[in-house]
């Protein structure tokens, strides 16, 4: 009897899997798959052929989400589901998450159909304190900038910023920057299958003279120390997972058992009306860590183990 096939879905620019996801192939290997790596946009392969397909380093699908999502829809057997995917490419999501009563951070959403000037662009950002602009549809924290609401300059580059991505056709998210990153950093709570596996702890990425380009490849996240599960952040995560599949369920028709979710929150400050915010929900791309602890890589290939083989 042949061996399971599962293909690992990557980008161009990480045709063997990014360094974090690179032990993951003799992972299955020696759990009884035939792992196999594949760019998801390469006309060459055959996707009725490839088994499983669990969606890991396509770091470039936000430059054309719609063809990554068309993409995704033709895959036979694909972790997390195209369905899921498309509601997770656009960070409009968070205002979903709102509606069902979850803390996020305070956006202001520019539209590109609003066909804002850029006095009215500047009127929108907030008057004190840092504040951060990206696109709604970005990988990684791409396109992502931190500025200075009182440095004229700053905001000067802010709107550029803005207008640069409203020109693209993107949405443009305006939210303040949480001071209490800068002591705590964020935390990530991973879960497989649905069940809560690891956490870690990271520094700030957005250091308070942090750009990207729109189409700057690689952002490095610095993790500081993985953490088992338990512990105030899973009482916090077991609110965000419950809204998610709740929505999820609303979206696609159906609840989905998700491969993986990431979850980014941060630690509500003196000035917040929350004890958490979530920052971003991740079931696309978003690292999972797997370098930071062997054990991390185990428990991805059992989770991957136990949907190829029920």
């Amino acid at each position: 009897m042949s061996a399971p096939v599962v293909t690992l879905a990557t980008s161009a620019q990480f045709p063997n899997l990014d360094a974090d996801e690179a032990g993951l192939p003799d992972a299955l290997r020696d759990r009884g798959m035939e792992p196999r790596i594949a760019i998801w946009d390469d006309p060459s392969v055959n996707w009725d052929d490839a088994g499983v397909v669990v969606v890991r380093s396509v770091r470039d699908y936000a430059r054309d989400s719609e063809a990554f999502i068309r993409w995704a829809r033709s895959v036979p057997r694909i972790l997390n589901s195209a369905g899921t995917m498309a509601w997770n490419t656009d960070k409009h999501y968070l205002a979903a998450l709102e509606r069902l009563g979850l803390p996020v951070i305070p956006t202001i959403w520019l539209e590109p159909d609003q066909h804002l000037s850029k006095h009215q662009i500047h009127t929108r950002f907030p008057s004190l304190g840092d504040f951060v602009v990206k696109p709604a549809i970005s990988s990684g924290g791409r396109g992502t900038g931190r500025y200075t609401a009182t440095d004229a300059s700053s905001r000067s580059d802010a709107v550029e910023h803005a207008r640069y991505e409203l020109s693209q056709g993107r949405t443009v998210m305006v939210q303040r920057y949480l001071d209490v990153i800068d002591r705590t950093g964020e935390t990530s709570l991973i879960y497989f299958n649905g069940m809560p596996a690891y956490t870690v702890e990271k520094e700030p990425m957005l250091h308070p003279r942090f750009n990207t380009v729109a189409n700057s490849d690689v952002v490095e996240e610095q993790v500081l120390r993985s953490v088992k599960a338990g512990g105030e952040a899973w009482r916090w995560g077991e609110q965000i997972r419950v809204a998610i599949h709740r929505h999820i369920k609303d979206v696609i028709g159906r609840d989905e058992l998700l491969l993986f979710n990431r979850v980014d929150i941060v630690r509500g400050d003196e000035r917040s009306d929350s004890e958490f915010y979530v920052m971003e929900v991740s079931l696309i791309d978003g690292s999972l860590y797997l370098g930071t602890d062997e054990e991390h890589l185990a428990l991805f290939a059992d989770a991957i183990q136990m949907r190829v083989l029920s």
